[in-house]
């Protein structure tokens, strides 16, 4: 894995960002359709509500209210999830604009300093299940977390025509997270040793990334000079194919591969969110 992804600090700066969006949003707006398919702009509000009311329920207070049962998968997990989604997104529309976004300005604010308490090195509460983890620490765990407020709130942005939040300090640490995956998502490529595969994104926001077969199995590696298979991808399509918003077939467009394609296509369906 990577060096510590910090993010702590970028969460006020998502929120404040959020709120004063909102606050200038019409009926229309609200109603808006979405990359996110089945919700529209109010239903991601009450999704990233949500986020904040559960985090502050479980990892502050210790309660968890619903317990998952019969979970033996990936699979099941993220059923269990949507379900809960669903639920909360589906009760919310009770709920007003006004009231909505009082809510998330409230628990955003309680949210920021309950990260900043957390102890970056012990063990998260939740594990990173997409990067293949069984436990993770708590800085992966928040980062994950940062990138599921950031990718929605852009969803949000993208709906109703308002310029995105890319700017290299609040993008680049949710591509760096993202790729955190690479590793376990290439689990199945097989390679001969010392096969090198590199991510290059493109953009303000971008960077390399680069995993290198090795006694069987992916870790990170220093980029070489050259790497046997590259994908270059810019940094506009990135959040998208990354959060399920750009099929792989979409995603193929904006690629530049070189390298077999064995090397190069697992990264269209590398997906890091719970989906």
């Amino acid at each position: 894995m990577s060096e510590i992804i910090h993010t702590r600090h970028l969460f006020p700066i998502l929120d404040r960002k959020l709120i004063a969006l909102l606050r200038t949003l019409s009926d229309d707006d609200w109603n808006a359709p979405t990359r996110a398919k089945l919700w529209c702009v109010k239903d991601i509000a009450a999704h990233l509500l949500d986020g904040n009311i559960r985090t502050l329920s479980m990892s502050r207070d210790g309660y968890f209210g619903e317990t998952p049962t019969n979970i033996h998968s990936y699979t099941d997990l993220v059923g269990f999830l949507n379900k809960l989604n669903a639920d909360w997104v589906t009760a919310s529309r009770r709920i007003g604009p006004r009231v909505l976004t009082d809510l998330l300005e409230i628990t955003g604010y309680q949210y920021s300093r309950h990260m900043a308490e957390l102890d970056l090195h012990a063990p998260a509460i939740f594990s990173v299940a997409w990067a293949g983890h069984e436990t993770s620490p708590n800085w992966f765990h928040i980062a994950r977390e940062y990138t599921e407020k950031w990718h929605h709130q852009q969803q949000i942005r993208e709906a109703v025509g308002k310029p995105g939040i890319e700017s290299r300090e609040l993008y680049y640490p949710v591509l760096d997270t993202f790729l955190q995956a690479l590793p376990h998502h290439y689990r199945h490529t097989d390679a001969t040793q010392d096969t090198t595969v590199s991510v290059i994104i493109t953009g303000e926001a971008g960077g390399t990334w680069t995993i290198r077969r090795e006694h069987q199995q992916w870790t990170f590696t220093p980029t070489p000079a050259t790497a046997d298979a590259t994908i270059i991808l810019p940094d506009t399509e990135a959040w998208k194919l990354f959060t399920k918003g750009l099929a792989p077939h979409e995603a193929e467009k904006h690629l530049t591969l070189t390298g077999s394609s064995q090397l190069t296509h697992p990264l269209l369906t590398l997906v890091a969110v719970m989906a």
